[in-house]
């Protein structure tokens, strides 16, 4: 190809945009979530792993309805938008969540259940359907596809250093409901963005409401209006969902079995080598799921670690434990623009790892970030505190691990699903960011510096946190090796697909 057509597309540089705005609104309120659930509600450390959990695992799960409608019904822009509404009134209802109003304990509860319930539907919305957007950019077996992805996460965690760094900062300094604010008006700033520059990414095929999402419904409303409304209905149920998060693992697992039922079922009827990639795709699912189970103890269980038993100091500033999850964006940014040069690069010779190859080595890098706090154990002081350096090289390789998987995995679907059932597709892989999030929040639940309900004591605390990071980190090291001794037959259902 020549240089000026390895040029990405002038859309793509709007979806990133949007998208960077839309992180910060959902990372920002991510960041402050747990800390606000133990500090402000007062929750125990495993109640509050387990709503976070819950609230990530359906926030993730929502991409497949929201993939599905806008497939059949509401056409991309019409859903994005719809999405960025919605998680702007649910961000600003988590500010009346906090003490800003002088509401009582139940009531802010409830104010922070209904906020986080038009959080998970609005992103149910906008994840998939731009991130399905960014594949349609591109034309099959397009080179630029992985560097153009990679362009593409790099503004997610662009707005994921921003919502850690500042809204971690206003939200611990000058409280949670100053966060909370600050992340409603970024994803402001998203929505104004995606619709200002709508003209960019006009000529995507499915951009405009469907014809079935035009035809006349119930009551005289058409599909799409019909769709809206039944939308705002989902809140409450996420509200029931998060409050009694016991079902929601049932509801998981069997959400996973009918969308993996839909995308086998719709690739035999595009014929054998379709099938083999659905088969591939739902694979991959699976080992995505044990990755972001254990990528995922960030906002929760390494938060809270860093709160109790991390030195934070840096030359006599204190720096806020929720602040410690901007390591990940910002190795994030740092590496990002040399991965997505690295993977044209390794293309052109001939040596690009496969897809499957390429999650081995994530997931490697994944466990030994773990075993990095055996290593801080060493340096433990009188405070029973490991050194920051502990969590920057954990994050690091975190990071690098990451940029092996999801980035490509996004890639991934694109080019393993029939164009037909795309949005779906997309939505099937969030699916199994749900799972892996409701997984990481039990995980997280029983790795806290608490013992039937008491609080351990420092070292206690310590010793647990390292026992279950250690056991995480080797758990991965071996499933990492099993995968890549699995590489070829995986690679052969992709049939090729790079």
């Amino acid at each position: 190809m020549s240089e000026t057509s390895m040029k990405h597309p002038p859309a793509l540089w709007t979806l990133f945009m949007s998208e960077m705005w839309e992180r910060f609104c959902y990372y920002g309120m991510r960041t402050l979530l747990t800390l606000f659930l133990v500090k402000s509600l007062l929750k125990g450390d495993a109640e509050a792993s387990l709503i976070y959990g819950a609230y990530t695992a359906l926030v993730y799960a929502a991409p497949v309805l929201g993939g599905r409608m806008a497939d059949s019904f509401l056409g991309y822009r019409y859903a994005i938008l719809l999405g960025a509404v919605l998680m702007a009134i649910g961000e600003f209802l988590m500010v009346a969540g906090t003490d800003l109003l002088g509401f009582d304990a139940g009531l802010r509860e409830s104010l922070m259940l209904i906020g986080m319930g038009g959080l998970i539907v609005g992103n149910g919305y906008f994840k998939a359907n731009i991130s399905t957007i960014v594949g349609k950019l591109y034309e099959d077996n397009d080179p630029r596809r992985d560097s153009g992805f990679t362009i593409f996460y790099i503004g997610i965690n662009v707005g994921a250093l921003l919502a850690t760094t500042v809204v971690a900062f206003v939200g611990e300094t000058y409280g949670f409901e100053y966060g909370f604010g600050l992340a409603g008006l970024g994803m402001i700033a998203g929505l104004f963005i995606f619709w200002g520059s709508r003209g960019r990414y006009e000529h995507v095929p499915n951009i405009h409401i469907t014809e079935a999402g035009h035809a006349k419904s119930f009551a005289g409303l058409k599909m799409y209006q019909l769709i809206t409304i039944g939308s705002l209905l989902l809140i409450p149920l996420s509200y029931v969902l998060i409050s009694q998060n016991e079902v929601l693992q049932y509801l998981l697992i069997a959400i996973f079995i009918y969308v993996a039922y839909q995308l086998i079922s719709a690739g035999i009827k595009e014929g054998r080598i379709w099938r083999d990639r659905m088969i591939a795709l739902v694979i991959m699912m699976l080992i995505n799921v044990v990755f972001w189970a254990c990528f995922e103890q960030a906002g929760t269980s390494l938060t809270l670690f860093a709160d109790r038993n991390v030195n934070r100091e840096l030359f006599g500033w204190l720096m806020p434990a929720s602040m410690t999850q901007f390591f990940n964006p910002f190795f994030i940014v740092t590496f990002g623009s040399i991965f997505s040069w690295m993977w044209i690069k390794l293309s052109k010779m001939g040596k690009n790892p496969s897809i499957p190859m390429k999650f081995s080595l994530g997931i490697l890098q994944l466990g030994a970030g773990f075993l990095v706090t055996l290593i801080g154990l060493m340096f433990v002081n009188d405070a029973h505190q490991v050194p920051l350096l502990t969590l920057v090289f954990l994050y690091m390789l975190h990071t690098t691990g990451e940029l092996f998987v999801s980035p490509i995995g996004l890639s991934m679907v694109t080019k393993l699903a029939p164009k037909s059932i795309a949005g779906t597709a997309m939505g099937g892989w969030f699916l199994s960011f749900a799972m892996a999030n409701y997984l990481a929040g039990a995980i997280a639940a029983i790795s806290g510096a608490e013992e039937g309900g008491e609080a351990l004591t420092g070292s206690e605390g310590l010793a647990k946190y390292i026992e279950t990071f250690s056991t995480i980190g080797y758990v991965l090291v071996a499933f990492a090796i099993l995968l890549a001794l699995l590489r070829k037959p995986i690679n052969a259902l992709m049939h090729g697909v790079e």
